[in-house]
């Protein structure tokens, strides 16, 4: 009897710690659409890496163009990398919260670039630009669904050489698990 509650303790311990680790999951993302994929690198550490074409505005000092009534916007193909800190993985499982697909706060290093634009409503500097920068985030799945959302400071640059800062840079998509 005594090994039989101790193989079935070591088994609950045993999910009880799978279910607090990062996992590799595929997305299919709709604000920006693109196509993403999350690998495990540690425990509670993924690196993402989200490709697609998407919509965005324009960076101070990498555009020739002032404001437009409607704003402005490019449609162009971007890349998205970031690497994701998990800070409270085993917390939100110890209160038997979902950890499923990364469903997680996070702290990162987020680089994005953007290539030729299919259509804007302004001129760049350049076909390419960068921003790079870290952020504070969540993400959660509800089942098959994905929410993210993340902020954080950009130090962001072209490849003619132009660059700038801004403050508080919002992410914010949503997709499916697959």
């Amino acid at each position: 009897m005594k090994k039989l509650l101790f193989i079935f303790l070591i088994l609950i311990v045993s999910i009880k710690v799978s279910a607090q680790e990062t996992q590799k999951v595929w997305r299919a993302n709709f604000i920006n659409p693109g196509i993403e994929y999350e690998h495990t690198v540690t425990s509670d550490a993924t690196f993402s890496i989200n490709i697609g074409v998407g919509y965005s505005g324009a960076y101070p000092n990498l555009s020739t163009t002032s404001f437009q009534s409607g704003g402005l916007y490019a449609i162009a193909p971007f890349a998205d990398l970031q690497w994701k800190q998990f800070y409270n993985l085993r917390k939100r499982a110890n209160q038997n919260k979902v950890t499923d697909d990364n469903s997680g706060n996070f702290i990162s290093i987020r680089f994005r670039t953007r290539g030729k634009s299919i259509d804007d409503n302004f001129i760049r500097k350049a076909n390419y630009d960068f921003a790079i920068g870290p952020t504070w985030g969540i993400q959660r799945s509800f089942g098959n669904f994905h929410l993210l959302v993340d902020i954080g400071p950009q130090f962001y640059f072209d490849s003619n050489g132009n660059s700038g800062f801004w403050p508080l840079m919002p992410q914010i998509n949503f997709g499916f698990n697959l």
